[in-house]
Parts: structure tokens; C-alpha cells; sequence
């Protein structure tokens, strides 16, 4: 075991709320030179906004040791589309795609369709108007930054962007490229910007299925955390995690222990 994929939102922190022995797990992390990333499906805040978040809980990070779908989705759309791009994506994430051409709120036709998490300004038109683009021009890619399909917010769970995308999948009997979690190759970008094989690294989140089984569907190791989203019935779904700790606080203790087992 060699590195470390962080969850954000679930493991680290609570909407606005840090997890107790969070600074303290990635400060022990940096100590012991374990490289890391943050790896996250938010699409509702740039890297800066998350960088500055994080700060503010007592965690530094640069703005290179942040993976998100948007940074993995520019890189593809610069190689596959051909045009101005409809993202539909919260104003302030849009500068993650400020080297791509844009297409206006009015246009007719895209390059491609870009789906993230709008959160509240979700309504008809504006679901209507993805759809339109895609139903108008078949072959345009429908592209997914990621497929999560909640979030826990302090208030409660909220919808991701994972439903949206499904919806405009049902009705254009499409397939979204997905560039975000639980697609393989995010979990893949993610472990060539550290140099390590997926069997060198260890995820730890708090989704049963966009976290854990996708990661070790890639071939990572997969900590869930009782956190977050983290529900007891989780653990009855047949997905087994390499090891479940009561939150990231625990997680100097899981390793010590792993990698004495290794040794």
C-alpha cells in the first residue's frame, strides 16, 4: 500500500461541517509522506473554491492534488469535440473549461453536452434544453461529470447529478461518457497522477457504490467510512469493502495495522 484517494464530501467534511479528526488524519498523512489525492464528483465549486474550503478546516491542498470530473472532462473534449461545448454546470465551475469553446445558452447545437450538478436551478426548460441538443443532433456526446445520485447535505440528502444524467439516457437511448465517479477511468487519472498501480492504493469514501465498489472494481482497495451518506443497510448489499472505520479519524490506526500485515 503505497497512496491514498480521499472522498471529500462524507469524509472529510459535512456540507460546511468539518468531520471530526479530519485535519488531523491528512496532517499524519503528510508527516508519514504518504501521497495522496482528493478525489470528488463535486461539480458545484472550482478547484480554488475547494482548495479554499479545505483551508478553512485546517487541511492544505494544492490545487494539482484535487481531482475533479471537470479537469478529466475538459482534457477529453479537447480531444473528441470538435465545437463549442453546452455545459450545464454551475456559472462559477464553468472557468474549469474556460480553454474549450463554449456554446451560448441560445445555441442550437453543441459539440457536446456536458452535465454536472446544478443543484437547485435544475428545472424543465433547462433539463428540456440538454435534451433538445442531444435529441437534434444524434451523435453528440452526452458527457457526465460523474453519475452519483445524492449527496448528504447539513439539511439532509440532495440530489446529484446521477439522476439527470439517467434521465436524458432514458430518453434518448444513449450512453454518457462518464468522467467522473464510478467510472474507471477517473479512478485512473487519478492513481497516473501519483505513479502508483491501483493495487498500490486504497480509496476511502462514504458511498457504497460510486466509492468502494467502483474503486475496487478498478482495482483498488476501498475503506468505507460511517459517515456521510453511509446508511447500516449499506453493508447488506453484497459489496464487501477491504475495511469499514467509523470515520476518517481511524484511518492512521488502518494503516499502521495494513501495512505492518504487509510487512
Amino acid at each position: 500500500m503505497k497512496a491514498i484517494l480521499f472522498d471529500m464530501d462524507g469524509v472529510l467534511y459535512e456540507g460546511e461541517r468539518p468531520i471530526p479528526g479530519a485535519a488531523e488524519a491528512l496532517g499524519w498523512c503528510r508527516e508519514h509522506a504518504i501521497p495522496f489525492r482528493f478525489l470528488t464528483n463535486t461539480t458545484s465549486r472550482p478547484r480554488e473554491a475547494l482548495m479554499a474550503k479545505l483551508a478553512k478546516m485546517g487541511i492544505a491542498a494544492s490545487i494539482d492534488e484535487i481531482v475533479t470530473p471537470p479537469v478529466a472532462a475538459s482534457d477529453w473534449l479537447h480531444r473528441h469535440a470538435d465545437g463549442p461545448v453546452a455545459t450545464f454546470v454551475p456559472e462559477r465551475t464553468r472557468a474549469e473549461f474556460a480553454d474549450l469553446p463554449l456554446a451560448p445558452p441560445d445555441a442550437e447545437q453543441a459539440a457536446a453536452v456536458v452535465i454536472g450538478d446544478l443543484g437547485e436551478s435544475w428545472d424543465f426548460h433547462t433539463l428540456n434544453r440538454a435534451f433538445r441538443l442531444l435529441f437534434d443532433h444524434p451523435g453528440t456526446p452526452l458527457v457526465a461529470l460523474g453519475l452519483t445520485r445524492y449527496w448528504q447535505a447539513e439539511d439532509g440528502p440532495r440530489l446529484d447529478a446521477g439522476p439527470f444524467v439517467r434521465a436524458l439516457e432514458y430518453a434518448l437511448g444513449i450512453e454518457a461518457v462518464v468522467l467522473g465517479k464510478p467510472g474507471r477511468g477517473f479512478f485512473e487519472a487519478a492513481l497516473a497522477s501519483l505513479g502508483v498501480a491501483p493495487s498500490e492504493a486504497v480509496m476511502i469514501g462514504d458511498d457504497i457504490r460510486g466509492d468502494v465498489d467502483a474503486a475496487m472494481q478498478a482495482g483498488l482497495a476501498a475503506i468505507q467510512v460511517r459517515t456521510g451518506k453511509f446508511r447500516a443497510d449499506d453493508l447488506d448489499l453484497g459489496i464487501r469493502p477491504t475495511a469499514v472505520i467509523d470515520s476518517i479519524a481511524e484511518l492512521p490506526d488502518w494503516w499502521q495495522d495494513a501495512t505492518r500485515v504487509e510487512s
